[in-house]
């Protein structure tokens, strides 16, 4: 799917709908001494194997990809929900 660069839509800081600079999300990189992450790391230690099974096989093909929108105005970053597509393309518009 292609989505346009620059997008107009409502900006909650702003209060009115401003030209938005659309993005794909990408999370950043884990803490390694976050409680979740300390706990997994701490069942995954030991004699053996894994801590859960491997899945044989997945549900989905796709995966959600989240748009990050940042108002031009004021910068204010809001995302929008994940749309489940193979690709995601962002171009620009050309008018």
């Amino acid at each position: 799917m292609k989505f346009p660069k620059e997008i107009r839509t409502y900006c909650p800081r702003c209060r009115r709908h401003t030209i938005h600079i659309a993005s794909l999300y990408k999370p950043g990189k884990r803490r390694k001494l976050a409680q979740g992450e300390r706990r997994y790391a701490a069942k995954k230690k030991g004699y053996g194997s894994k801590r859960k099974p491997e899945q044989k096989r997945t549900a989905k093909v796709t995966k959600k990809q989240t748009l990050k929108l940042k108002c031009k105005e004021c910068g204010y970053i809001l995302m929008k929900e994940g749309i489940r597509l193979k690709k995601l393309e962002i171009v620009e518009v050309v008018k």
